[in-house]
């Protein structure tokens, strides 16, 4: 991969990953802020309906003469005069009467303050609720309950009181787990983001890494006929009469380019996956004869074993892939000065041909077929394409050494019910 694409794919992925971290973050944001809105709602409404209970209870201890007199004496004989949330009932309005204070102390809070509320309440007719500042630098929860004489008139306030430092404590343990959790999933968000940016660009990654290959490849097997064909041709322009059979090799050569360009587009369609294999039940057997009888063999020996094997395949790449396998035989299967010997055997939906070179290293035999090397040297797309073409068709190409020596190489197919 060129480093300016592989630059480009390695910023896209990451503004992608950035992309789908921000919007999920961004709900995450959303989210939470309703969580905290609504515990904070929730434990408010929680301290309001404790200290609603309270005012409720004392409105039915305060009684009120024909006069409009308001008696408060039958609070102080009740036990909620001793207990929290304290409270206070405080003249406004149309009443006359002596402030009544709870015994307890439950909250720091300025009692002018309370008559600042309850005057308030009165005159609005309404009950108050919220935060009141607090004597110790804090806030303290408040409900007012303003309440009638005799006479129908609002003669005062009833100021429930509560330290809110136990639930505004909770509410924020509360935040620090929300902000928490949201850091830990915004971080698995970005690193699943990560990852499935990477996904999103494997494709393009996989198209620039053939195309690098199919360059390199294109590269490396033309490189050395180019310079053949070119050393022919000045060869022939130098003695155009002396040298009669530099006009077969030039063709030859050329014929071999031509294949070699072939392989090469054959193997880039295989690997960018638009080849479309005509699938169809094909006589192995007859194919393979076809094959080799085809094939010039140049002086090697070469024999075929068959028996009636038929497959499911796409006959010009089987054509084409047996061809690839039979060259390379011919090429590589030979001693040094000695003729090559390739035997090919078919049955039961494998083509095996089995040469008598050197053999295939151990180590490489492990390895993929995009770049094979016999010991002769490299095989060039021939058996890249073989491969290629076992994987389309659901079969597969093996390879090992014969006790004996030499090297064979073992093409399967699915068979034909």
């Amino acid at each position: 991969m060129n480093g300016s694409a592989a630059a480009r794919l390695r910023r896209l992925r990451w503004l992608l990953t950035v992309l789908f971290t921000v919007l999920n973050a961004a709900g995450l944001i959303v989210l939470a802020w309703l969580l905290v809105d609504q515990d904070r709602e929730q434990g408010e409404l929680r301290m309001d309906a404790s200290l609603k209970e309270v005012t409720a209870a004392v409105s039915r201890l305060v009684q009120s003469s024909g006069d409009g007199t308001v008696v408060t004496a039958f609070i102080g004989q009740d036990q909620i005069d001793t207990s929290c949330p304290e409270f206070a009932v405080l003249p406004a309005g149309a009443g006359e009467f002596d402030p009544h204070f709870s015994r307890r102390d439950c909250a720091p809070v300025d009692r002018g303050y309370l008559h600042g509320l309850a005057e308030d309440s009165t005159a609005s007719g309404r009950e108050i609720q919220g935060y009141v500042p607090s004597t110790e630098d804090g806030l303290v929860r408040v409900v007012t309950k303003p309440f009638l004489n005799a006479a129908g008139q609002y003669a005062g306030a009833i100021v429930a009181v509560s330290d809110p430092t136990a639930e505004l404590d909770r509410h924020s343990a509360f935040v620090w787990w929300v902000i928490g959790g949201c850091a830990l999933a915004v971080a698995v968000v970005g690193v699943a983001g990560h990852l499935l940016s990477g996904r999103a660009i494997r494709p393009a990654a996989a198209a620039l890494e053939q195309q690098e290959v199919l360059l390199a490849e294109t590269a490396h097997d033309l490189r050395t006929p180019v310079a053949a064909l070119r050393a022919l041709a000045e060869t022939a322009m130098r003695n155009p009469a002396d040298r009669p059979d530099l006009l077969p090799r030039t063709v030859r050569l050329a014929a071999r380019m031509g294949s070699i360009i072939d392989d090469l587009l054959v193997r880039a369609r295989l690997a960018a996956g638009v080849e479309t294999l005509a699938i169809q039940p094909v006589w192995l057997d007859q194919l393979v004869t076809g094959v080799v009888q085809e094939t010039p063999a140049n002086g090697a020996q070469v024999t075929v074993t068959t028996a009636p094997s038929a497959v499911y395949a796409d006959p010009n790449l089987v054509q084409r892939a047996v061809g690839n396998l039979l060259d390379n035989a011919l090429r590589y299967g030979r001693q040094p000065g000695s003729p090559a010997i390739v035997h090919i055997t078919v049955a039961g939906g494998r083509v095996t041909v089995a040469d008598h070179g050197p053999g295939i290293d151990a180590s490489v035999a492990e390895e993929s077929f995009d770049r094979f090397t016999s010991g002769a040297g490299s095989s060039g797309l021939g058996l890249s394409i073989v491969r290629w073409t076992a994987q389309a068709h659901g079969g597969y190409l093996r390879v090992y050494n014969a006790e004996e020596g030499g090297a064979i190489f073992e093409l399967s197919f699915p068979l034909a019910q």
